[in-house]
């Protein structure tokens, strides 16, 4: 589901706007959270559109969205259809956009291995090597005992 072309996308935008508006003013639904539509994106003939919001809040919050958003798809749909003055109204699809939990979670993942690092930092502060600083042989010494 890409957007096909400049018009697509100004169509996707208008639509973001439309569907804005109607949650904020129109749809008096008290199981609808805070919601912010986040994308809309369509499919390359125009006949889908797929609207992706958030919700502040706990699952509970959210189930109960998605449940008014399902129920308020017609009524959205159909000012779409009027300010748009299209030929065919696209159909619309909520979905839940999970970009912000996932963003949480690497954050998360980010932060223990912050705490890893400063961790093994710490440790090997104080360290010593197990054998000689240097390892490795070095050629100039081997170099000089063959001479003699």
């Amino acid at each position: 589901m890409t957007v096909a072309s400049p018009r697509q996308a100004k169509k996707s935008d208008r639509i973001k706007e439309i569907v804005a508006t109607m949650l904020e003013r129109r749809v008096k639904d008290p199981r609808l959270g805070f919601v912010t539509i986040t994308d809309v994106r369509m499919t390359g003939d125009g006949q889908h559109a797929s609207i992706f919001y958030t919700v502040m809040g706990d699952d509970r919050s959210r189930e109960d969205t998605a449940a008014a958003l399902v129920s308020a798809t017609g009524l959205i749909r159909s000012e779409v259809g009027k300010q748009l003055g299209v030929r065919h109204t696209p159909s619309l699809e909520f979905f839940l956009d999970s970009v912000p939990e996932t963003a949480r979670e690497i954050e998360d993942l980010l932060a223990k291995a912050r705490e890893s690092d400063a961790r093994v930092a710490e440790a090997a502060q104080g360290a010593m090597y197990a054998g000689e600083p240097d390892p490795y042989k070095q050629h100039e010494d081997e170099d000089e005992s063959t001479e003699q």
